[in-house]
């Protein structure tokens, strides 16, 4: 997965607001009637969804025009094109009342104008893991329903180990006997953020103090006593020549496939969307959540949740969130799971057969109850590069953890206040 993906980092240019001479998030919606339930019930709502993606949402849409008398229309647009279109769409009255965005844009969108708050708020997420939930709360009010989750995880080759090391300190082990024959037990990213915050998070760092639901941006804690101790962890694997050289920079990600995928390396923290390409080299692919460190905590990988929000320009609220509420309920999301391999963050289906059944699928359910959830505040944006400055100096022994960490947060402190002046 390109870093760019990771970071989804857009930039929206907001339109100046009109007024709508519609409802339904544009002029195509029709007139509406009066029902007894839900107030004013339009002729139709539209949600955009990702593209090639759409199956189940007509089949769910059919089902709640059946149930409900109100006619949903699904169009079909990249997810990563969503939040720019709604910006241009949205005030000509001709856009949707539901997109589909990653859920660490929230904040932006929202300081835009773009997404509107959930008036069922905290009830409408019963029904997903708390990771997810907390994914979707902005400055302590609800913005989305989950749709799917993705977190890195541990991948290995059946062949080389018949099961998941219950810790670290195993794979450990297993890298060192491994070295031996010039081979490698265990690759990951660690000179990149994203993966990097695993072990960072999980000594005890965090980017930005959740208070309730809202993140604050003056307190970051990435060069805390538990943020270095994690950074000096991740130096360790370098250090011994656990990691190869090549597995630092730009070209780390193909360097680390292209090893596991020739059977020299056993195992690699990756995502789900790896999988695929992995049995196609013919891997004999397991997977699990990753092993606990080695003061017993689990690694917090960065969780990303795709997010369906409310459009501020539709004038069907209600509806569309009646609609969300069955789209990504226990049945339809299941459907997705089954269709497309999404996973969804729905409670419930943790000890459904069709998850617990599929490694990868219960691997990432495991690993994204104990991650956390990419911030969502736009502030993030300026972690990225500084933190990836401050591993590389950890991964190449050119500079210690605490002085790269001090650095690094020094630079991130000053790049949001000239952001926000």
């Amino acid at each position: 997965m390109e870093i760019k993906k990771l970071v989804a980092g857009l930039s929206v240019s907001v339109m100046a607001v009109g007024a709508l001479a519609a409802c339904g998030g544009g002029t195509d919606s029709g007139s509406s009637d009066t029902s007894s339930e839900g107030g004013n019930k339009p002729d139709k709502i539209v949600i955009w969804e990702d593209t090639e993606k759409a199956e189940t949402t007509k089949a769910a849409a059919k089902a709640f025009e059946e149930k409900e008398g109100v006619k949903v229309e699904v169009k079909e647009v990249k997810m990563t094109d969503q939040q720019k279109k709604v910006a241009l769409d949205g005030p000509a009255g001709k856009g949707p009342d539901i997109i589909l965005l990653p859920h660490d844009q929230i904040g932006t969108v929202v300081d835009q104008g773009l997404i509107a708050e959930l008036k069922d708020g905290e009830k409408a997420l019963g029904p997903f893991i708390d990771t997810a939930k907390s994914a979707v709360t902005f400055d302590g009010k609800v913005y989305g329903y989950p749709k799917a989750v993705e977190t890195p995880i541990l991948l290995f080759n059946k062949d080389e180990l018949k099961e998941a090391p219950a810790s670290m300190d195993d794979l450990y082990k297993v890298s060192t006997e491994q070295k031996k024959d010039g081979k490698y037990g265990f690759l990951a990213l660690w000179d990149n953020f994203y993966f990097a915050h695993g072990p960072i998070g999980g000594y005890g760092g965090y980017v930005f103090k959740d208070n309730g639901g809202k993140l604050d941006p003056a307190d970051i804690g990435l060069n805390n006593e538990g943020a270095v101790e994690g950074m000096d962890y991740i130096g360790k694997w370098y250090k011994e020549g656990l990691f190869p050289k090549g597995l630092i920079g730009g070209g780390g990600g193909q360097a680390m496939d292209q090893l596991f995928g020739d059977k020299k390396a056993v195992a690699v923290m990756n995502g789900p969307w790896a999988v695929a390409s992995y049995k196609e080299k013919g891997i004999n692919l397991g997977a699990a959540a990753l092993p606990k460190l080695p003061n017993g905590e689990a690694i917090k990988t960065f969780v990303g949740v795709k997010t369906y929000a409310v459009s501020a320009y539709s004038e069907n609220a209600e509806w569309a969130e009646k609609f969300l509420a069955s789209l990504t309920g226990e049945e339809n999301a299941k459907a997705m799971f089954e269709k497309y391999n999404e996973i969804p963050p729905v409670t419930a289906l943790q000890e459904d057969a069709t998850i617990k059944d599929n490694e990868v699928a219960a691997a990432v359910f495991a690993q994204s109850k104990d991650g956390v959830p990419m911030p969502n505040i736009a502030e993030m944006g300026q972690v990225w590069e500084p933190m990836a400055a401050a591993l590389q100096l950890v991964a190449t022994d050119k500079q210690d953890a605490q002085k790269s960490a001090d650095d690094a947060v020094k630079q991130i402190k000053q790049q949001i206040e000239a952001n926000n002046q």
